[in-house]
């Protein structure tokens, strides 16, 4: 299919999101606009000041959700902030006054926010599968398992991108890089277009390994 021109990932920001999981998507981006500068990606908060994410990191968002930014994707990272993002309902009614064709995605534990709004409800859906040592111990549970708890009425898969239509996840910090090649793939661009930003990134044997990696359905 033509590719969409214009096509805009919005990415939201919040405290103690996770460094990796919003800078790798918005990275792909960056570079692929070196091939169509008509590509565009940016970041949302919950109002137009900094937030400081994990580490100690501090960014300033490009839109509060007051401006209502006209976007094609929008996508939630994971990070330990996520734990209070899913009851936030400020962010659920932001994600429900989007208009239908702006595709819902996230990545890691951003899929918990989905789930807690029921919109896996039925829906095939991913998280992060390896726990850091506190998520290992009896104080803790896997990401993964936290989603099916989360949204029982979900299938959950462990592939590292699942795409169930409007919404897409990813499982894993990491997996945000695979997300931003697979929006590409999304907005309409072809497998030369996506193979050359990952060959411009350095990071073509790792987008052919894990492009087998999704579940689409």
């Amino acid at each position: 299919m033509p590719h969409r021109p214009g096509f805009r990932l919005g990415i939201y920001v919040f405290k103690d999101v996770e460094i990796v999981d919003f800078a790798a998507p918005h990275g792909v981006f960056s570079v692929a606009r070196r091939l169509d500068p008509s590509l565009d990606a940016f970041l949302i908060a919950e109002n137009l000041r900094l937030v400081q994410a994990q580490a100690g990191l501090t960014v300033l968002p490009n839109y509060g959700f007051a401006d209502r930014p006209a976007m094609d994707a929008f996508l939630i990272p994971g990070g330990f902030g996520t734990r209070q993002e899913t009851y936030n309902a400020n962010l659920h009614g932001f994600i429900r006054a989007l208009p239908e064709r702006t595709l819902l995605t996230s990545v890691c534990t951003g899929s918990w926010i989905y789930g807690q709004m029921g919109l896996l409800d039925g829906l095939p859906a991913t998280n992060r599968k390896e726990p850091d040592r506190l998520e290992a111990s009896n104080l803790g549970k896997v990401p993964i398992d936290r989603l099916a708890e989360i949204a029982p009425e979900a299938q959950i898969s462990r592939a590292r991108i699942v795409d169930a239509g409007r919404i897409i996840t990813g499982g894993g910090i990491t997996s945000g890089m695979e997300m931003g090649f697979y929006l590409l793939e999304r907005a309409g661009y072809g497998e030369d277009f996506v193979r050359e930003v990952a060959r411009i990134m350095e990071y073509a044997a790792a987008y052919e390994l894990y492009r087998g990696d999704r579940l689409v359905v």
